[in-house]
């Protein structure tokens, strides 16, 4: 059982140098694995990406959408990136290994397909398919919530939301002394961000999906 994450940068034309934004995407895919039998970037703006442990990719959907989010244009002041991403998540069997990703197939690649294209008739930018009908329901009317303040975040919020995913025992303190900023600016930030939210989303999907697997 693996998860296979389909998706692709929102907006990726109002980045005059798609290397602000190419680069640091593919260096986070770079530590989680090999490109092109684990993950691919294709067609400039769409990529592919395999995880081998179903439960962490929420946490690395996460990742990728706060480093996203955390890119505006070099002459703008804009406080909100116009960057975010759209992914579906696909969790299920894998039955052929390609040389490349995208030439993988199972009912993981399908069902990332599948989830992947609902997005836009949804109204969404994150959703999941797995074999388990009554977990996807559950799981997507989470991610749809969690949605309403994700999509929003600022360029601070991203900043501070990417740090809490890489340092998840960090106390607020460490936060402040890491990013450079008091520890009540950080009690602000986290507030706006909702992270507990997040955290609380992440939390719920990484145990359901463990349940359902166990």
């Amino acid at each position: 059982m693996i998860t296979v994450i389909k998706g692709d940068i929102v907006a990726s034309r109002r980045i005059d140098n798609p290397d602000r934004w190419l680069k640091p995407l593919k260096a986070l895919f770079s530590r989680w694995g090999q490109t092109p039998g684990q993950w691919e970037l294709v067609w400039g703006d769409s990529f592919q990406l395999e995880i081998t442990a179903p439960e962490t990719a929420l946490h690395k959907a996460l990742a990728i959408k706060s480093l996203l989010k955390q890119i505006t244009p070099v002459e703008s002041k804009r406080t909100i990136s116009p960057l975010d991403v759209r992914m579906g998540l696909g969790i299920g069997e894998k039955t052929y290994t390609g040389e490349r990703v995208s030439e993988s197939n199972g009912p993981a690649f399908i069902n990332a397909g599948e989830a992947f294209e609902q997005l836009k008739k949804d109204k969404t930018n994150l959703a999941v398919k797995s074999p388990w009908p009554k977990l996807d329901a559950n799981l997507n009317l989470y991610l749809k919530l969690a949605g309403t303040f994700m999509d929003d975040w600022s360029v601070l919020s991203a900043e501070l939301v990417a740090f809490v995913l890489n340092n998840p025992e960090a106390t607020q303190a460490e936060i402040g002394a890491q990013l450079g900023i008091k520890q009540n600016s950080v009690s602000g930030r986290w507030h706006r961000a909702h992270i507990n939210e997040m955290l609380a989303v992440e939390s719920a999907f990484r145990a359901s999906l463990k349940e359902q697997m166990s």
